[in-house]
């Protein structure tokens, strides 16, 4: 009833899933990661437990095949099942029950399982690892043209309906906001891959502007947050950062006035990025004076 693809980027160490479905909310049930763990695809007939109770085994060190294998043998359905593992050293395995309904299959290597049941065609699984393998960018952008890849092919049969993706870091730091790069989910949408990218590019957006550094442009980094699809106000908080964080704290100061004229409740917002860390203090004292 699904497409999917798992996979571990060699670079950073990020896990990912991307997947997409002509069922309700697949998202929250077929993808699974941890950071510093793996990252699982469990659906057809989706049994949830398998992503819970995947990452518990391999946390414990258990490799891919021999997690899998377990958790499979304990299922009585393991035949219309259909499952993928990846873990943090690019270890895979995956299962497609030989009851899944066609066009089924799966492809695993070098870091990377696509797999998918109930398709239009048998070649939706080898273009999303060929788009996976020749897209450049961002793991979780290599993830997305796999999906595109694999609707073009295909795709389900009965259509589409919900797509996620969800991305963790390599290594596990007990800070979600680092930890979990991306979690989205479109549960019901007539285009789900497009609005999936509309979701990671506003996702990504937010990440760029609150790890802007000392050497960003300011005037970049409002066009950046604008084609982001951030709203204005925040695109100017963009900017205010990089001034903050270039040391111009007149002009980010100046920017700020005009955001709290615009909207007095938004200096209350400003403290808090002050206590955080996101503006240095002074910059709010300049206002008030």
């Amino acid at each position: 009833m699904t497409y999917s693809i798992i996979a571990r980027d060699p670079e950073t160490g990020e896990l990912g899933v991307a997947v997409q479905s002509r069922a309700f909310g697949t998202g929250g049930a077929c993808a699974w990661a941890t950071a510093g763990v793996g990252a699982v695809a469990t659906q057809s007939f989706t049994e949830r437990r398998y992503g819970p109770r995947g990452l518990a085994l391999l946390a414990d060190g258990r490799p891919p095949r021999e997690a899998l294998d377990e958790l499979l043998a304990a299922d009585d359905l393991r035949e219309v099942r259909q499952v993928a593992f990846v873990d943090t050293s690019g270890a895979t395995a995956a299962h497609t029950g030989d009851d899944c309904i066609a066009h089924a299959g799966h492809q695993s290597e070098g870091g990377v399982s696509v797999q998918g049941n109930m398709l239009r065609s048998p070649d939706v699984w080898p273009a999303m690892a060929e788009a996976f393998d020749t897209t450049p960018g961002s793991l979780a952008e290599r993830l997305l043209a796999a999906l595109d890849a694999a609707e073009a092919a295909g795709g389900d049969f009965r259509g589409r309906q919900a797509a996620g993706l969800v991305v963790v870091a390599g290594e596990a730091v007990e800070q979600p906001a680092v930890d979990r790069v991306f979690d989205l989910r479109v549960d019901d949408h007539e285009e789900p891959l497009r609005e999936l990218r509309r979701l990671y590019r506003l996702a990504a957006g937010y990440r760029r502007r609150n790890g802007i550094g000392a050497d960003a442009d300011p005037e970049e980094e409002h066009e950046a947050a604008l084609a982001a699809g951030l709203r204005e106000d925040e695109a100017v908080t963009a900017a205010v950062f990089a001034h903050a964080r270039r040391g111009e704290l007149d002009r980010a100061a100046a920017l700020i006035a005009e955001l709290v004229a615009a909207q007095p409740l938004s200096l209350q917002a400003f403290e808090r990025y002050e206590t955080l860390g996101l503006i240095p203090t002074g910059v709010l004292e300049l206002i008030r004076r």
